[in-house]
């Protein structure tokens, strides 16, 4: 999916449009749980610092943080169908927001409530989220570790909570964020 799409408005409680949750009411979750934690690793891409590149195909994330260093982190990834690749933007950073499944995700999954509070270990978004500019998806945790490193989400780069804890920590609205299959 490309970031054609204007970003959904994000209400203090609900997080309407959002096009990422994981299938609540689907038992199929992707590889087995990332434990990993993050990694200083060596990054040749030519990219400034401060940029986050989500690598799809690795099902990585890396926060480059000096030339030819980044932090490394585990990710789920969109399903087949529903992945994306372009260069974009944090627009918003939000912890333990609420969760309202977009249309896609109610037609998957008719059984999810129409609003899951932020901090209910059934909401999709984890304990934090930061939405992405032109179009409907987030970088954010899961309250199911499972998923992460798997091809799992609608369109989001879904983190274990400890992880997206620590990479909401060190960017800020602004940040580019390149993804590439």
């Amino acid at each position: 999916m490309a970031f054609g799409r204007k970003a959904a408005a994000i209400r203090p409680t609900t997080w309407a449009g959002l096009t990422c949750a994981a299938a609540l009411a689907a038992c199929v979750l992707g590889a087995p749980a990332a434990q990993a934690r993050p990694d200083m690793v060596a990054f040749r891409d030519n990219v400034s610092p401060g940029t986050i590149v989500v690598k799809t195909h690795e099902r990585r994330l890396y926060l480059v943080v000096e030339p030819g260093v980044a932090v490394r982190y585990p990710v789920g990834v969109g399903k087949s169908g529903k992945q994306w690749a372009g260069a974009t933007k944090i627009d918003g950073k939000y912890r333990n927001p609420a969760w309202s499944p977009p249309a896609d995700v109610k037609r998957d999954n008719p059984s999810i409530p129409d609003v899951i509070p932020g901090g209910s270990p059934a909401n999709p978004m984890g304990v934090a989220a930061m939405t992405l500019a032109g179009g409907e998806y987030a970088i954010h945790g899961t309250n199911r570790p499972n998923s992460v490193g798997g091809y799992v989400s609608y369109g989001c780069i879904r983190m274990l909570n400890n992880d997206i804890t620590d990479l909401y920590d060190r960017v800020s609205v602004g940040t580019t964020v390149v993804v590439t299959r």
